[in-house]
């Protein structure tokens, strides 16, 4: 096995203490923490012919960092993580972690943690009784118990009954489980997924502190604006292929030009206006809005053909695109969702 170099901890103000922080080093060279080449999954049925969850896809995740996982309901998303955590067998391709073939997980599988499903928890034990039981079976020193708690933000609350926990809490604890061994790659699929706006933050910035600290997140979610606030990176796949995959940065140069929105009184009146002005525009998402397809620059020209007609606007807002303008662009809104 590759060796690994102990880099040790360094706490922030503010930050809970991190796990200890690994490097490592592969000869010189950087190695791929996951990579799959023409990675395929086939289901057969009792008619007609097999159905495709997952076609001829590659993946490459250098690490460390956030690396976002994003595709419409039916895409594939699931099925690779499964693939990737030796759930299910590929039918075709390869998938190797942290340097080592999927047949061979077992080698490195103490260096990998996952959330795919939420942990079954003791309502009535503590948080502390219920991950010291989980390092009992995967032969983990308590001392880990400790930090686990400590890096997710639970330390004061961790004796209290799990049954007692907020929603976001509960996720915590379940993250905390996965850090138990001090994996370099931890893959999260939907972590945020029920949880309040305060709940969302809360993994948000664990995720984002998990990275800052020198761990691979794989991260699958449908909350593109979560996505586009904590990933690094961002891969999308659609009908079970590779649709696009960059920095964050690259990809909402994807979706599409800026827009200007306009906030007016009688938002119909005033589309219809710029419709027939020629300007390519719609009403907007908020009340009293207008967006028109154009960059700030045109700012002049759309207030001019407004106050024109005696319509004065309220307020002119420059829209950069986001990451959900991206992801409809490159998938054509197929399926409608992002799970």
């Amino acid at each position: 096995m590759s060796p690994e170099q102990v880099v040790g901890s360094v706490t922030e103000a503010g930050h809970t203490p991190p796990l200890i922080c690994r490097k490592l080093t592969w000869e010189g060279f950087g190695v791929a923490v996951i990579e799959t080449r023409g990675l395929r999954k086939e289901y057969s049925r009792l008619r007609g012919d097999p159905v495709v969850a997952v076609d001829g896809l590659d993946l490459d995740v250098p690490g460390p960092g956030v690396y976002g996982f994003l595709g419409p309901n039916g895409s594939g998303k699931t099925t690779t993580i499964r693939c990737l955590l030796g759930l299910i067998v590929p039918t075709a391709g390869s998938v190797k972690i942290l340097g080592e073939d999927v047949t061979d997980l077992h080698r490195v599988i103490g260096r990998v943690g996952a959330l795919v499903e939420s942990p079954k928890f003791f309502p009535t034990f503590s948080g502390r009784k219920n991950l010291q039981m989980f390092a009992r079976v995967a032969e983990v020193d308590d001392g880990m118990v400790d930090v686990a708690i400590d890096t997710v933000g639970l330390a004061g609350r961790d004796r209290d009954n799990f049954a007692s926990y907020s929603l976001g809490m509960k996720q915590r604890l379940a993250v905390a489980a996965t850090l138990l061994k001090d994996p370099d790659l931890i893959v999260l699929d939907e972590p945020a997924n029920g949880l309040d706006p305060a709940g969302i933050v809360e993994i948000r910035q664990l995720i984002r502190r998990l990275a800052d600290d020198g761990k691979t997140i794989f991260v699958s979610s449908h909350q593109l604006g979560e996505v586009q606030q904590t990933c690094d990176v961002v891969t999308i796949i659609s009908k079970g292929r590779l649709i696009q995959t960059g920095p964050v940065a690259e990809l909402l140069s994807a979706g599409g030009a800026q827009t200007l929105r306009v906030v007016i009184d009688d938002a119909a009146g005033a589309l219809a206006v710029l419709t027939a002005a020629g300007f390519s525009a719609r009403l907007g998402t908020i009340a009293d809005s207008v967006d028109v397809d154009l960059g700030p620059e045109h700012g002049a020209s759309v207030t001019h053909h407004l106050a024109a007609a005696g319509r004065y606007l309220r307020a002119l807002e420059p829209q950069g695109a986001t990451l959900e303008s991206a992801f409809l662009e490159l998938t054509g809104n197929e399926g409608g969702d992002v799970r």
